[in-house]
């Protein structure tokens, strides 16, 4: 049997890509190494799931970490409101909170990731669950994986969607990095974007803020020279290991490409109150 597209990773884009080419009447296969699928989306938002953003698509491509451009052709395709639509069009009902971010009405990753798995059925993709993929033969017009128990799949088209190193217990453990590269493609320096953040400081080791959450604050990430090399506004939470929320794991890439450059420490600058000016705010406070 040769299949016409062989998906390997059972994750948000593994389940996407499948359910497409099933829509286009394709003989799919989803090879899946875990027990269950879309584990890494159960877990995402909180376990409710932020499927997407309503905010225009050049906010959007502002807001992603790295170079965001890359968005401009896959969005020209597939966007933010297809994606809204997708959800609502299977009877998930969407709803928006801030700064764009869209959640299920339910408040539940759990309708998100059954809606796209009744999907695979309706669609008779052909599922292997806790199957393990050990190497990739690329041919002209046909492909060959070789399974980890010796079984070999024949397709005409792969795609690999097992994610990066990210939450290796959810199974994203880097194994397609080397898939792509043996197919040609070229892996650029990796290093982790959207993390929560870890800190020394005696009040985040005493836990004295921990689960303290802070709305509309302006985070910034300094260089060595105590330059700002970008700033966040939304809102951040302390945690017992360090803080977190969206404005830190928005800022967090930049933490990271700091210490890769041999910096020992970053250091980050908290406004609380940023829509007030310095001097304002001491004014109002010595005239009290």
């Amino acid at each position: 049997m040769i299949y016409d597209v062989t998906v390997i990773g059972g994750g948000p884009s593994g389940l996407m890509a499948s359910i497409t080419a099933g829509e286009y009447g394709a003989k799919t296969l989803l090879i899946e190494k875990g027990k269950k699928l879309g584990k890494k989306l159960a877990i995402s938002g909180g376990g409710r799931c932020n499927v997407t953003n309503r905010l225009p698509e050049e906010e959007i491509i502002k807001h992603i970490p790295g170079n965001g451009k890359f968005l401009y052709s896959p969005f020209s395709v597939f966007n933010n409101y297809d994606i809204i639509a997708f959800f609502e069009k299977h009877d998930v009902k969407l709803k928006e909170e801030d700064h764009g971010r869209m959640f299920p009405i339910t408040n539940s990753a759990r309708t998100v990731v059954n809606t796209l798995i009744d999907l695979l059925h309706t669609l008779h993709v052909e599922i292997k669950m806790q199957t393990s993929v050990a190497d990739i033969e690329y041919g002209d017009s046909t492909h060959t994986i070789i399974l980890a128990n010796g079984e070999q799949i024949n397709t005409k088209t792969i795609i690999i969607a097992v994610g990066g190193k990210a939450v290796p217990h959810t199974g994203s453990t880097g194994d397609g990095y080397e898939w792509a590269e043996k197919a040609g493609h070229t892996i650029t320096t990796l290093y982790p974007t959207e993390v929560a953040l870890t800190s020394i400081e005696p009040f985040i080791l005493n836990k004295e803020l921990q689960g303290l959450s802070l709305k509309d604050i302006s985070l910034s990430v300094l260089n060595k020279k105590g330059k700002k090399i970008i700033t966040h506004r939304m809102d951040m939470i302390f945690t017992h290991f360090g803080i977190s929320g969206p404005a830190v794991l928005r800022c967090s890439q930049f933490v990271v490409k700091e210490l890769m450059k041999g910096n020992s420490s970053v250091t980050m600058e908290l406004d609380l109150l940023p829509s007030i000016n310095k001097d304002h705010l001491i004014k109002k406070y010595r005239n009290k």
